[in-house]
């Protein structure tokens, strides 16, 4: 390779929801023995599954792969109602991981079904965000990708039909917003949220992925193909007119024949320790400069399920990694040993979760 510089993206790489999910999942995996159950993957990166399947977590697409007594934990993609009803039924320990602002998209598919409101909502056909909220209301929820899509849902309902229009997080705003322009031609009374359900994080990510593309020879998006704002980086680079666009989801991927002027950046679930990783075997000759749009501070707390077992189980954490040390004693509620006075942790078993940094977590878990 022949690299002068790489231009990084930010904001890049994990997302406040993503956070959220990561560091829930990293403390179950401390604080109960193996296997930790999560249901669908925690993420879409195959890096950071591959990393929890190494300390034990399974990952299943039916909660009755769960065995009676084992911990499980939700995806942050959003789960179907009746499969948390089941797995709360069944499952001694549940901690739903779920991101906030899909709770929000539910919330609103619910209002609005109660009220006689047919859904429109724009996703993702198999995406388990797209599952899960289309069985929060399954008789009134549409699901389209297309202008034509809309007109088949209008022929289908009648153009006097209360409708809502809803959609999948995570998609780009150019997916979005052709049809939401096409869905209130035909529908021009349709309710819509206050504040888009799109992501905030990932149209930030697209946002700042186009201040760069036209300084670029080429283009490089690290995330999984299952990854839904990955594959939507993607688009944008290339709708922006990059020739040369390609996803990897590790620096072993990377083509030998990179050359020029590099963009970087990463889907809202790849960790930071591998755009450090593709850097490095980038190695720009000129180094590597970062342009920013904006600075986030969202933080989304941890599940209210995990803070009230950890509440119970009473412990004093070590601060290292965010994640509690293993337990003295070999069970599945068992106290801690040790404490640490220098840190900052408080001695009152609680953590800084807040300043605490998944992609840290998750590059230092298994050592």
């Amino acid at each position: 390779m022949n690299v002068d510089r790489v231009i990084l993206a930010s904001p890049r790489g994990f997302c406040a929801g993503v956070e959220k999910a990561i560091k829930a999942l990293a403390w179950m995996v401390r604080v109960f023995e193996p296997p930790v159950y999560c249901y669908h993957e925690i993420v879409h990166n195959k890096q950071v599954v591959r990393r929890f399947q190494s300390l034990g977590v399974v990952f299943v697409d039916d909660v009755n792969q769960v065995p009676p007594g084992a911990p499980l934990v939700l995806s942050a993609h959003g789960t179907a109602p009746h499969v948390v009803e089941q797995a709360r039924r069944y499952v001694n320990v549940v901690v739903d991981a779920v991101c906030p602002l899909v709770t929000k998209v539910h919330h609103e598919v619910k209002v609005r079904a109660s009220k006689g409101y047919q859904i429109i909502y724009i996703g993702h056909s198999g995406h388990e965000e797209a599952v899960g909220t289309m069985a929060v209301a399954p008789d009134a929820v549409h699901l389209v990708n297309s202008a034509e899509d809309v007109d088949k849902v209008a022929a289908s309902i009648g153009a006097s039909t209360p409708v809502a229009l809803l959609a999948q997080t995570t998609l780009s705003h150019n997916e979005w917003s052709g049809i939401v322009t096409h869905a209130m031609d035909v529908f021009p009374d349709a309710w819509m949220p206050d504040r888009s359900d799109l992501c905030f994080a990932t149209t930030n990510r697209q946002a700042a992925l186009r201040t760069l593309v036209g300084k670029c020879n080429a283009v490089i998006v690290i995330g999984s193909p299952n990854s839904s704002n990955t594959t939507a980086l993607v688009r944008v680079a290339e709708s922006a007119g990059c020739k040369r666009v390609i996803r990897i989801d590790d620096p072993d991927a990377l083509p030998c024949d990179l050359e020029g002027t590099i963009g970087l950046t990463a889907g809202a679930s790849a960790p930071e320790y591998l755009v450090e990783q593709v850097i490095a075997k980038l190695s720009p000759a000129n180094g590597v400069v970062e342009e920013s749009i904006t600075d986030e501070t969202e933080y989304f707390p941890p599940p209210p399920e995990l803070r009230e077992l950890l509440r119970h189980i009473g412990a004093t954490v070590h601060i290292g990694l965010g994640i509690p040390p293993k337990p003295a004693i070999t069970s599945r509620t068992a106290t801690f040993e040790g404490s640490d006075q220098t840190t900052g942790m408080s001695t009152h078993g609680t953590i800084d979760d807040r300043h605490t940094d998944a992609s840290r977590v998750l590059d230092e878990i298994i050592s």
